[in-house]
């Protein structure tokens, strides 16, 4: 195998894959290798970390066909630090390749391609399409909850992903949580394009996270599902990523927001001040004390390791007093999720969720649980 690449074509998706190749479960060598096949006038890359799989075709001027496994930091770093943009890569033998130009040459020592992982081959898949931005920015705002590294739950681990049919409207819907707080982000779906019905599936979160990274600003890319796999296309790159199995618990109680108390606040202030509350927080000691008065918000911390601290802001609120203790943090991960320069608190009483939202856009929801006092 032999070839000449631009370093510009493929150096951007090296480093996205870098994500798929540090895979912690599995002690397997070739799964930190990217997978280079040279054929007609382009190269394909795979890589894996055996949950989700990623492949794209790049040109390049092949001298023979052929096909090596690299290990794919190592083939980024050489890339990324190049000196000039055309790149040689040559299989000399028993997988070792030379890479480089008359003046920077590498002698590296490649896997056995045939060794390396398959990635399901998926055809005759019912496509439908989804703005690139507005996807991207469904899955940011999934991902501000994260998965735990020792949880078994499906629910926990993944992002529910479902399709909404109404009878004037199409929605698709994302939703994730951690049992201590939960998220819900709709995509009001407007074109005429075949859309799915009563889809609910569970993608795990690692898995969206390294499809955030090929989205763009620009464009539809196109998503569908066949054989337990969630599948992502965009020009001549896709992402298939294996689904996990088990069920989502109802959430559609938690969501709603009738007779709760609505009260309005300038996010940047909010905002500075769960800072402020936060300084004082620990492993130990995560939660804040807000109280809720006539046109008061008290919010306390006290941290028998370090100390205290107490700041009010005023707001429009004339219901019955409260006093509920919540973690700052999941504040601070919604309010940064928020483009609204004003937001909406929604809620109840000491034994109901709170729910944010911003003023205008009531696309994305956040619940957070109250904690215990």
């Amino acid at each position: 195998m032999k070839f000449t690449v631009n370093k510009n074509d493929i150096l951007d998706v090296l480093s996205k894959i870098q994500g798929l190749t540090i895979n912690r479960k599995s002690n397997l060598a070739i799964t930190e290798a990217v997978l280079v096949r040279a054929s007609d006038s382009e190269i394909i890359l795979t890589a894996t970390d055996l949950e989700t799989g990623f492949e794209g075709s790049y040109p390049a001027l092949i001298e023979t066909d052929g096909a090596i496994a690299i290990n794919a930091k190592r083939l980024y770093e050489i890339v990324r630090n190049f000196p000039v943009d055309k790149i040689t890569l040559n299989e000399v033998e028993n997988n070792w390749f030379n890479i480089g130009n008359e003046n920077v040459n590498y002698n590296i020592v490649g896997m056995n391609p045939s060794d390396f992982p398959d990635i399901p081959n998926i055809e005759d898949i019912d496509f439908f399409k989804i703005d690139s931005k507005s996807f991207k920015l469904m899955i940011d705002r999934s991902l501000i909850i994260s998965a735990a590294t020792d949880e078994k739950r499906a629910h926990i681990n993944g992002v529910l992903f479902e399709i909404i049919i109404n009878k004037d409207e199409k929605i698709v819907r994302m939703v994730s949580t951690d049992g201590s707080r939960l998220s819900s982000v709709d995509y009001i779906y407007k074109t005429d394009s075949y859309l799915p019905s009563n889809m609910g599936i569970i993608i795990p979160k690692k898995g969206l996270y390294e499809v955030s990274k090929f989205l763009t600003k620009e464009g539809f890319v196109q998503v569908g599902v066949k054989n337990n796999n969630f599948v992502i296309k965009k020009d001549k790159e896709i992402i298939i990523i294996r689904l996990l199995e088990g069920d989502f618990p109802e959430y559609k109680d938690v969501i709603k927001k009738k007779d709760l108390y609505i009260i309005n606040l300038d996010k940047n202030l909010f905002l500075m001040m769960l800072k402020r509350m936060s300084i004082l927080s620990s492993e130990d000691y995560k939660s804040a004390i807000f109280n809720f008065s006539d046109k008061k918000l008290i919010i306390t911390t006290t941290n028998p390791d370090i100390g205290e601290s107490k700041e009010e802001i005023e707001i429009d609120f004339k219901g019955k007093p409260m006093e509920i203790a919540f973690n700052p943090k999941f504040f601070i991960d919604t309010l940064n999720a928020i483009d609204d320069d004003i937001i909406n608190i929604n809620i109840l009483n000491e034994e109901r969720p709170c729910l944010i939202e911003g003023e205008n856009d009531k696309s994305f929801l956040s619940v957070i649980m109250a904690m215990k006092i």
